[in-house]
């Protein structure tokens, strides 16, 4: 049996595809036969209603989950994209504050996922755009911590404050925790200025790109809308074939194409040549 992995997406900057990582990479681990579950932890509940639910309808969820109030089991649902989900709702947005006042209040998180751990391959926790109890909750959960990264320079000034906080984290509740790497999303090759950020990012802070990059396309504003992942809405656009390469990459599996490209059938399409809209 495969151990259980949990990887946190994380970057306090909002709009840089933290839950468009999480539901589509879900999703691309589902297809290669992994058991995912994916955690909601934001008040604004956009990765539950991604997938298909309706926060407003959700009658536990991972607020009750992280009170006590009932097993991460309980909570759990099916998605249409193979994965099960730990749905959120807005109550989630009290949580924080309740959970100040108890002790161990970093650990909530990790010890409500031991309820399910040998249920799952990977365990997704799509965080909020802040670094406050709950962010520091999942990142003390996970094994690794993805930071996806939009390249522009309001994005990349965040890098340093969330890895501020990854390296507090492994000092004080949780030493096993690594850096996976930065997700360069929403990316367009043809500006200069997404090379530069993206080049700095990486010599700056030391720390791994993960190739391909994540293109700019309108395809994945639209998946939303119809409660389902890229995956399932676009399957053969570049953005889905990119999360797919990921997924490989994480699943450990030998990458069939190179880094910067993706199989399409029998062809073979350069990410980096999508001139759709931006959108998140």
């Amino acid at each position: 049996m495969i151990a259980c992995r949990t990887i946190a997406v994380a970057n306090q900057k909002g709009g840089v595809a933290k839950t468009t990582t999480v539901a589509s990479l879900g999703a691309a681990l589902a297809e290669l036969g992994r058991r995912v579950l994916v955690v909601d932890l934001d008040p604004q509940a956009c990765l539950t209603f991604s997938l298909g639910l309706d926060p407003d309808a959700v009658e536990l969820s991972v607020h009750d989950v992280l009170l006590g109030r009932v097993s991460a089991s309980m909570a759990v649902q099916a998605t249409a994209d193979g994965v099960d989900l730990l749905p959120s709702t807005i109550e989630l947005a009290g949580c924080e504050a309740m959970l100040l006042t108890r002790t161990g209040r970093e650990y909530t998180l990790r010890l409500a996922l031991e309820d399910v751990a040998d249920s799952y391959d990977v365990v997704l926790l799509d965080c909020a755009p802040s670094l406050g109890v709950l962010t520091l909750n999942a990142l003390t959960a996970a094994d690794q911590v993805l930071v996806p990264l939009q390249c522009e320079t309001l994005s990349h000034r965040g890098v340093g404050q969330l890895l501020d906080t990854v390296h507090d984290v492994q000092r004080l509740t949780n030493r096993g925790l690594q850096v996976l790497g930065v997700l360069p999303t929403l990316f367009d090759s043809r500006t200069t200025h997404a090379r530069e950020v993206l080049a700095d990012v990486s010599s700056r802070y030391g720390l791994d790109v993960i190739e391909p990059p994540i293109a700019k396309s309108v395809r994945f504003a639209e998946a939303p809308a119809r409660g389902r992942s890229i995956l399932q809405t676009a399957g053969r656009t570049p953005g889905a074939a990119a999360y797919r390469a990921l997924a490989r990459r994480i699943a450990g599996m030998a990458e069939p194409v190179p880094a910067r490209a993706a199989a399409l059938g029998d062809e073979v399409i350069d990410l980096t040549n999508a001139n759709e809209a931006v959108s998140t």
